[in-house]
């Protein structure tokens, strides 16, 4: 018999994809240089020079057995040894290797993150705007998903609404900064009161509450802005990283899973993500991919274009009387929908080929995404259409 979860889900479609395949049909209509598609955060720079010399470096001179092998269970030690060295010289931390399991990407760290800290039944919280496909990712675990509604006016923590949310079934929440889908970055003082409420929750319950970090865009944060990081603000928390952006290497999926240190039973849950990886039949990340960011990192890609394009649009769009968060990191911004109907402002929106995202799927009815990962002259173009628009 089918297994009728996913057939439902069949229903429940990724309006983001659905959004990337029309514009793709309507760049075969009008010329693509017709069509201004802000729908997908699909990386629109380079990966680094140095990584295919590396990946071809590689292939020439490494034995093609053990290039192509099965990895040892968490990733390659001398890989995880490099991550850890990176992350303590930058943020003042004390990571070892054994802090981290290699995954194939952030969705599959968070997929092991959210089975090492629930049981079925158990509640995590995400806050508004925030990924549409957390939910997905949560009810496959078997726990209930909650989002906690947006402060509109800073797209941070909602901490009224959070803390009336924040009941004896909530084992983690879901933290993202720079955020997807507001480009918004939380500020430290965020990050701190984030922390003090669910140690105090903590304690009331008897029991850690985590947060699960996703920091897939942790080394896109713009001149300016100040990026906490997370670990050195509450103790029971998991990194869940993807080198698709800082990189651009979204097709190859590979990323870490890393428990702090100081959360409780660290140990046991780096362990256990062997097991959750025998329950998602993952078994191992890419090797070669291993093998590759062995030689390569700490090294990005250049990440500079987006704060070039997040700024060219931020001031146009709101001097055309948008209303907008300001972005501080990753490839997002969210504006308001002049006239607040999402149905009418999409339908005009295509009609002027302008392809962003809804912001009902992220929690923020009333609001639209531009993921501006483009090159700049497409978002240079795209204003008449945005100020026609309006």
């Amino acid at each position: 018999m089918i297994n009728q979860t996913y057939v439902e889900l069949l229903e429940d479609k990724d309006i983001i994809f659905e959004l990337f395949a029309y514009a793709n049909k309507r760049r075969a209509e009008v010329g693509a240089e017709n069509v201004y598609d802000f729908s997908l955060g699909n990386p629109s720079v380079a990966p680094p020079a140095k990584l295919h010399d590396a990946l071809r470096e590689l292939l020439d001179e490494c034995d093609p057995v053990s290039m192509h092998g099965y990895s040892p269970q968490g990733g390659l030690p001398g890989l995880r040894k490099v991550i850890a060295e990176d992350i303590n010289k930058r943020f003042g931390t004390d990571f070892s290797p054994d802090s981290f399991f290699m995954t194939c990407s952030a969705a599959s760290a968070l997929a092991h993150a959210f089975r090492a800290v629930t049981k079925p039944g158990d509640k995590i919280l995400a806050f508004a705007p925030c990924f549409s496909e957390y939910k997905v990712y949560v009810q496959g675990v078997g726990c209930e998903f909650g989002v906690v509604p947006p402060d509109t006016e800073t797209f941070e923590i909602n901490f009224e609404a959070a803390e009336r949310m924040m009941d004896e079934k909530v084992a983690a929440v879901i933290v993202n900064s720079p955020n997807n889908p507001s480009g918004v970055v939380y500020r430290p003082e965020t990050v701190k009161k984030l922390a003090e409420l669910l140690e105090a929750k903590s304690a009331e319950y008897g029991r850690p509450i985590y947060i699960i970090s996703d920091e897939p865009y942790r080394e896109i944060v713009f001149s300016g802005t100040e990026a906490p990081f997370i670990s050195n603000n509450y103790d029971n928390s998991i990194i869940c990283y993807s080198y698709s952006k800082s990189l651009s290497l979204p097709g190859e999926r590979i990323g870490y899973i890393a428990v702090n240190p100081k959360a409780q039973d660290a140990e046991m849950l780096v362990k256990i993500c062997t097991q959750i990886s025998r329950h998602l039949g993952e078994n191992g990340a890419p090797m070669i991919w291993q093998r590759v960011l062995e030689k390569v990192l700490p090294c990005t890609a250049d990440l500079s274009v987006y704060e070039k394009n997040a700024k060219i649009f931020y001031d146009a769009l709101t001097s055309y009387g948008y209303e907008c968060a300001k972005p501080g990191g990753a490839f997002y911004m969210m504006p308001k929908m002049p006239g607040g109907n999402s149905d009418e402002f999409m339908k005009k929106a295509l009609e002027n080929d302008i392809i962003v995202v809804p912001g009902d799927g992220f929690g923020c009815p009333g609001y639209f995404r531009i993921a501006y990962c483009v090159p700049t002259e497409r978002v240079e173009r795209s204003l008449e259409n945005f100020k026609k628009l309006i």
